[in-house]
């Protein structure tokens, strides 16, 4: 099974391709997009890293991956999906590989979530509503255990989104590795048992 198309009420999310790469240029040569993933813009030759290095990652659990969201009028409440790329504009990148880092476990029934969305689509619950679409493709679709979802303890908007879409605070850590920006980490969680819970209180 391919990573498919998914739409949420705003937003077309397409799987990430080679056509992309100049949006994830796009996307992080803002500063204040990665401030709490590396501190500093990338430079083109890194992104043409990390998209290689998310392709890759997609490959390793069926279905699961990298989508490359789309919105019409800005993404703006009350819009609607665009009906392909071509008519959209570029939202940000939303991220639902297999669990693959240093702090996270080696489980293929195990997903890490995460958002990166373009500055001037900030504050229009965009992350979240593309979160959610992405939560019950892993749950009823692929069929994870659980997603995880891990951000800067201090980076209260990423944390905010978790809350948000229901996901359980798990712990405060120091990452291992090469840590790109000092300070605790924080992780969140979202269980089938949780996920199922919530859809049969809807």
């Amino acid at each position: 099974m391919p990573q498919p198309i998914l739409r949420t009420d705003r937003l077309l999310l397409v799987p990430l391709a080679d056509r992309h790469l100049g949006l994830e240029i796009q996307l992080d040569s803002d500063p204040e997009v990665l401030r709490y993933i590396c501190g500093r813009a990338r430079s083109r030759d890194e992104v043409i890293a990390s998209h290689a290095q998310r392709m890759a990652l997609a490959g390793k659990v069926e279905a699961l991956g990298y989508w490359v969201a789309f919105g019409s009028d800005g993404g703006a409440r009350g819009s609607r999906p665009p009906a392909s790329e071509d008519d959209g504009e570029f939202i940000g990148l939303m991220m639902l590989p297999p669990a693959h880092g240093p702090d996270q476990p080696d489980d293929p029934t195990v997903t890490d979530l995460g958002y990166r969305v373009v500055r001037r689509h900030w504050q229009k619950g965009l992350a979240s509503e593309a979160s959610r679409a992405l939560l019950r493709h892993a749950f009823d679709t692929v069929g994870q255990s659980r997603v995880i979802a891990q951000t800067m303890a201090v980076n209260t908007g990423s944390r905010r989104v978790m809350e948000s879409i229901g996901m359980r605070y798990v712990r405060t850590y120091v990452p291992r590795g090469d840590a790109p920006l000092p300070g605790a980490d924080v992780e969140y969680e979202m269980t089938r048992e949780m996920w199922e819970a919530r859809r049969d209180a809807c």
